[in-house]
């Protein structure tokens, strides 16, 4: 059964009988009883059961309370917790002493008693002990008895929780590398150390070589593989050849050793090996292999693919495809972060990203920024519309989630990227229709296999991250809110031509704020931190930085308005003009969450 990470909330109180406790009691329970419903009524887990939050069974004032609320939430996997209060309480006697638990106060805007100044008390105390918090307190003061969460208090409660959660369903689980580094990218370098301290998640190491063990010896569920090669004959249909119809180089002949009418079964034994070994498999017990059944615990990984596999064997394109995707031949199914060339940040900004968004991460390669001159000089168009400053071309070398194609609808029939428990069979439809299948190149597949090829024409809301590790400063997040584009059909068709129209495209356009990186479309792709990067649905940047407070990876880059922006409340005394200087200085002087 699996064990669900929840928020603690504290109803927190002056302790004094004779009138004061018994008045305030009642007041912050009821605070903490409409914090929760709202908790449980918005949010959901990455699988899309419904957030849980658990209540303190008494009241606290003084140590003694706190102490049996921490041995109650101890049993209960609270990975954070909010403290709610309508009025003055002792803060340092009240507060949450547990260093791995993310930490949040509401005090109540009211006049009858100042909750306000027990907010600012513990904030103090939060600070003076390294216990960062953050601070939740209306604009406006409620009368006594109105027991409505104001819109801003319910935004901070919903932001900190939502990036609460995504820390807790992180903690403890694995990051599987199946192969080793591909090609010498820096990011499928896997830093155990980094994983452990930032994200509380372990590494795993699986030999590619595992997957052909399990082909040969057949541990794998032969049903299961039937009911999938009858999908992909019917929904994957193919697409054109970018090899041509030139006689193979006699490298590529000697290379390819599954025959052609093999390779889609070749495939599909690889994507259901791959989710096997992350999550296990009981149907694998039944065939007598125990071991195999249990999986690795799983929450996100990646495959090298690039040399050592795809120089002799399919490649895995449409396993990394179809596991970002919400959906495969059973339906629709929750989105796995899963890296191509196995770019361990890459594959930890696919996760991060899509626990908040709840959509599937669309891996990419950062191809080419287009001004608006080279493309009317390429092309003889004019860019329009959010395109009308220059794009950054964004292309996978052959694999992304096939929900980046944007033709999922909402009700209005605006371009969507759906969570996968919304998505609907005309969604799947739609996505599957857009989508072929090419012959893998020679040049960069000499084993063959099969490439996802779409071209995403539909204008949505994305967000656009990327974790980046520094030498002797760490990890970074790198963050661009922005829009898919639409561009004109031609003149899509022919930059897209001049690098290889067989992949995944998406044209993207980043929000300016003319200055700094973001001072125009260049900037942002000239200050990009590698190679790859991650698109999710909607502007979702306020959040990351929240998440990236509480993990302690500082931002150094992003566009997000200043007024959405909500991290610890110590964080103000480290600046309050430069909020990237203060945030990169907090980040550094307390380290990273699980150390």
């Amino acid at each position: 059964m699996k064990v669900y990470p929840k928020i603690g909330i504290r109803p927190v109180i002056d302790g004094r009988y004779g009138g004061t406790r018994e008045t305030t009691q009642g007041q912050a329970f009821r605070m903490a009883e409409v914090a929760e419903q709202l908790i449980v009524s918005v949010l959901r887990y990455s699988d899309g059961t419904p957030a849980q939050c658990v209540i303190a069974d008494e009241a606290i004032s003084g140590s003694e309370e706190a102490f049996r609320c921490e041995a109650q939430f101890q049993k209960e996997n609270v990975c954070a917790t909010l403290s709610v209060t309508p009025c003055w309480c002792y803060g340092s006697e009240t507060f949450d002493m547990n260093p791995h638990t993310v930490k949040a106060v509401w005090g109540l805007n009211a006049t009858e008693r100042p909750g306000a100044v027990y907010l600012t008390a513990v904030m103090a105390a939060h600070a003076q002990r390294g216990l960062p918090a953050f601070a939740i307190y209306g604009q406006e003061v409620q009368d006594e008895g109105n027991n409505d969460i104001p819109a801003d208090v319910a935004q901070k409660i919903l932001s900190f929780a939502r990036c609460a959660i995504a820390v807790g369903e992180m903690k403890n689980h694995s990051y599987v590398n199946f192969g080793s580094v591909s090609m010498g990218i820096a990011g499928s370098q896997c830093s155990p150390a980094f994983f452990q301290n930032y994200l509380g998640m372990r590494d795993e190491w699986v030999d590619m070589t595992e997957i052909l063990r399990r082909m040969a010896l057949g541990i794998y569920d032969e049903s299961e593989l039937k009911k999938a090669l009858k999908w992909v004959e019917k929904n994957c249909p193919l697409g054109f050849d970018p090899n041509g119809n030139q006689d193979p180089p006699e490298i590529v002949k000697k290379s390819r050793i599954i025959p052609e009418d093999q390779v889609w079964e070749f495939i599909l034994k690889q994507y259901l090996i791959i989710r096997d070994i992350m999550f296990g498999n009981e149907k694998l017990a039944e065939l007598g292999w125990k071991e195999e059944a249990l999986g690795r615990n799983a929450i996100a990984g990646g495959f090298q693919g690039q040399r050592m596999w795809s120089d002799w064997l399919p490649n895995a394109d449409f396993t990394e495809s179809i596991l970002a995707s919400t959906f495969d031949w059973n339906g629709v199914k929750m989105p796995v972060a899963f890296a191509t060339e196995n770019d361990t940040l890459n594959g930890v900004s696919m996760l991060l990203g899509s626990l908040l968004s709840q959509t599937a991460p669309c891996f990419h390669d950062v191809r080419t920024y287009w001004s608006p001159d080279s493309v009317e000089r390429v092309t003889g168009n004019k860019l329009q519309g959010k395109a009308e400053n220059g794009i950054i071309h964004l292309v996978n070398s052959g694999a992304t989630a096939l929900d980046g194609c944007g033709k999922s609808r909402d009700v209005d029939g605006a371009a969507v990227m759906k969570p996968f428990w919304n998505m609907e069979k005309t969604d799947i439809d739609a996505c599957l229709k857009a989508v072929d299948w090419c012959p893998a190149k020679y040049d960069s597949f000499r084993g063959g296999g099969y490439s996802a090829h779409f071209m995403c024409q539909e204008e949505m809301p994305v967000t656009f991250l990327r974790v980046n590790l520094v030498d002797r400063l760490g990890p970074v997040m790198q963050v661009a809110e922005g829009w898919t584009c639409n561009l004109e059909e031609k003149a899509a068709q022919k930059l897209n031509e001049r690098t290889d129209p067989s992949w995944p495209t998406v044209w993207f356009a980043p929000k300016l704020t003319g200055k700094g990186a973001f001072h125009d479309v260049y900037s942002v792709m000239s200050h990009w931190g590698a190679n790859h990067g991650v698109t999710v649905y909607g502007h979702v940047g306020h959040d990351i930085l929240t998440l990236c407070s509480m993990l302690r990876i500082p931002v150094t880059m992003h566009n997000v308005e200043e007024e959405r922006i909500f991290r610890p409340h110590v964080w103000n005394s480290f600046g309050t003009e430069s909020l990237e200087m203060a945030d990169l200085n907090a980040c550094l002087r307390y380290g990273p969450l699980y150390r």
